[in-house]
């Protein structure tokens, strides 16, 4: 029988920063695709809601706490997926951060928050992918997909530690898709551009909040007009994981609603 080129049907996903935003849309998007979905998180409370999400769309799913920042936390995790479903073959390099105390120039901008940035969305696709690379080669090949940002291709003023670990991503997925290719692992990357995550939302619902004009002024350079809905990341993403992606190595895709393709304002 003729594979399906648009289903999962029975592939393991795990998904790292999996039972919030962003990631949790990838799960459900997954698992609409029929994959079994493995939700990775360090923040327990998130674990019941976002099995509530998954439970709904079809049975099998799990969360595993993880931090990726933490090798000995991601050993753990890794051999639990493992042990429960026999291995891995889509993985998603979703957790990240961008809480830097302050918006400020880089002379002033802190050690601690630049470490911090760092060590979550660039040490943490490092570490998470060296541990899983050797179950996508048990598996015979598999999907590594990463979530950089148009932060990564267009930076911008006041986010040094942020801008500087999504270029790092971006061009890490480069350097993947070339090293593992011989072992039939696809590597590519995402690339959000503004995303309406509930942080944002409510943001953008207190019209008299300090960063309420600074929000619509950053919707006015989007092409689109609007800011991305986290279900509209995770459709690129499922794609990049489907077998209809299979000669897709290598590309870093901007999902930005224009935002990277040139300026929209007469100047």
């Amino acid at each position: 029988m003729q594979k399906d080129l648009f289903r999962l049907d029975g592939q393991v996903a795990l998904i790292t920063g999996g039972c919030q935003g962003i990631g949790l849309a990838i799960g459900c998007q997954l698992a609409e695709r029929g994959a079994i979905v493995v939700a990775a998180d360090i923040a327990i409370d998130t674990f019941a809601p976002a099995m509530a999400r998954l439970g709904a769309i079809s049975s099998g799913h799990h969360v595993v706490r993880c931090d990726v920042t933490d090798r000995a936390s991601i050993a753990q995790a890794v051999a639990e997926v493992v042990a429960r479903y026999g291995g891995i073959d889509i993985l998603v390099n979703n957790a990240g951060i961008n809480t830097a105390r302050e918006r400020v120039t880089i002379e002033h901008y802190l050690e601690e928050d630049w470490r911090r940035i760092l060590s979550v969305d660039l040490d943490g696709v490092f570490y998470v992918s060296q541990a899983v690379i050797p179950c996508l080669k048990a598996r015979g090949g598999g999907r590594i997909i990463n979530i950089s940002s148009v932060l990564g291709l267009v930076p911008a003023r006041l986010q040094s530690g942020y801008v500087a670990a999504k270029a790092a991503v971006a061009n890490l997925t480069k350097s993947m898709a070339l090293e593992l290719a011989p072992d039939g692992i696809l590597v590519n990357a995402v690339a959000p551009g503004s995303t309406l995550t509930e942080g944002y939302r409510q943001m953008l619902e207190q019209k008299d909040g300090i960063f309420y004009e600074k929000a619509q002024s950053l919707i006015s350079h989007i092409a689109l007009g609007r800011p991305g809905a986290p279900e509209e990341i995770a459709a690129a993403v499922a794609f990049l994981a489907l077998p209809a992606s299979s000669y897709i190595t290598g590309v870093v895709l901007p999902v930005d609603g224009g935002w990277t393709a040139g300026y929209i304002r007469e100047w």
